[in-house]
């Protein structure tokens, strides 16, 4: 017979329970809602005018001054709907007015109610409906019955009240699937999608290729160590806006040291356009092709400026590899390739392989680098380059939710896959 818990027991579970919740609280907060709000807007034809909901805007303005009774003057109410797309209907504002304020001409819209208790007037005002783009103005007549200091201070205290109904396509139910349409119906799509992945598998493929050549010439002990690592530390830590500055200056097809020292050493003729040139042909062994230059140098760029935290994982697992394994295979004559081949590699093999996942998803959501070295042109076109387009350089912010969609999807799918398939540590 299964015993129940008891009485220490549930008060621990809840004891648990209570400190995880503000952890369960975050991860709410800043993953689960956003990517919900993705999801849900990915299915709206929404523009960025749509955030904003449609609303009633009113103005109050004294035209005129009142400062002794008798004084005359109009109080002017200006009003709009704010949207350029949907109508706002049972429109009406309200108002209070003071009291020692006789109305000469209400419009035929408004209505004045006393409020006793209040020692002020209310006055309300139906607009029925207001097209979109719509607007207007209302002006009442009044005469001071009483000294009024400062009216127009009076009247700016008190805000008009505003009711209405509208449509508001981001909280309605209404659901469409055009934004998916629209996203792979587009002639570029299967065109960008392969430069994301050529991108991303190349660009992580290099910078943990690079960051296991840095670990393993860094691990041997030689004067300057300690320097050099930090140095190898610099592509990383550096402002991403800096270096991307750098490597614009450098590779400028103008004025570029790089293009310089081509010219003069005779390797090219004329300049190269590193980051706006598409491809350039290559011919080799009677074999021609056409090289994508821009993508491969933003690449470069990838690699060159993340290698170097592969670098550190890499680096601290393999010291922590018993050298004597080392020693026995130098006595056994085994070569270096072969020491890292059979020794080495086994015990790295797992923080390859998560440095790999981790690159990965990184690098395919990565949007700055390429938007600051070539803002997207020259063929090196991403999903994330097509987010920021779509949402906002034409407004269209349901297509561009879409693209993150599918950008989330394709992630989660080879996250599954290769987890289930990455390699372990040996030690």
């Amino acid at each position: 017979m299964r015993r129940g818990k008891g009485t220490l027991a549930r008060r621990e579970q809840r004891l648990a329970y209570g400190l995880l919740l503000p952890t369960f609280l975050l991860v709410i907060s800043i993953v689960i809602l956003p990517l919900t709000a993705n999801f849900w807007i990915s299915v709206k034809p929404i523009t960025l005018a749509d955030l904003r909901p449609p609303t009633l805007i009113v103005k109050e303005q004294l035209r005129g001054n009142i400062e002794q009774a008798g004084d005359s003057a109009k109080i002017q109410y200006r009003f709009r709907n704010s949207s350029v797309k949907y109508p706002l209907t049972s429109v009406e504002f309200s108002d209070h007015l003071p009291n020692g304020l006789f109305i000469k001409n209400l419009d035929p819209l408004c209505s004045i109610f006393d409020e006793t208790q209040k020692q002020k007037k209310l006055l309300v005002c139906d607009l029925g409906k207001l097209d979109p783009k719509s607007r207007g103005r209302i002006e009442i007549e009044v005469q001071a019955d009483t000294q009024f200091s400062n009216l127009k201070k009076v009247l700016k205290d008190s805000v008009p009240v505003t009711k209405f109904e509208t449509y508001n396509v981001l909280t309605s139910l209404d659901f469409t699937l055009k934004n998916f349409k629209k996203v792979f119906s587009a002639t570029e799509f299967w065109d960008v999608l392969k430069v994301s992945f050529y991108y991303t598998v190349f660009g992580t493929a290099g910078a943990l290729l690079f960051g296991v050549f840095a670990a393993l010439i860094l691990q041997k002990s030689f004067p300057g160590r300690p320097i050099v690592r930090g140095l190898m530390l610099f592509p990383y830590v550096a402002p991403v806006i800096a270096v991307a500055f750098s490597w614009i200056v450098l590779l400028d097809p103008f004025s570029g040291a790089l293009n310089a020292m081509l010219i003069q050493m005779d390797v090219v003729s004329t300049p190269i356009n590193f980051f706006g040139q598409r491809t350039v042909g290559i011919e080799i062994f009677g074999f021609s092709f056409n090289f994508p230059l821009a993508l491969t140098m933003v690449i470069h760029f990838e690699v060159w400026r993340y290698f170097p935290l592969s670098f550190l994982f890499i680096l601290a697992r393999m010291q922590s590899i018993p050298s004597d394994i080392y020693e026995a295979a130098e006595i056994d004559g085994a070569s270096p390739i072969q020491q890292f081949w059979f020794l080495s590699l086994p015990f790295i093999a797992g923080i390859l392989a998560i440095l790999f996942l981790l690159r990965f998803i990184w690098t395919f959501n990565k949007f700055d680098d390429i938007f600051l070295l070539t803002g997207g042109n020259a063929g090196t076109r991403t999903l994330t380059v097509s987010v920021y387009e779509q949402a906002f350089a034409i407004s269209n912010l349901g297509a561009g939710a879409a693209v993150a969609v599918v950008i989330f999807v394709l992630l989660l799918f080879f996250a599954s896959i290769f987890i289930r398939l990455s390699p372990k540590d040996s030690g």
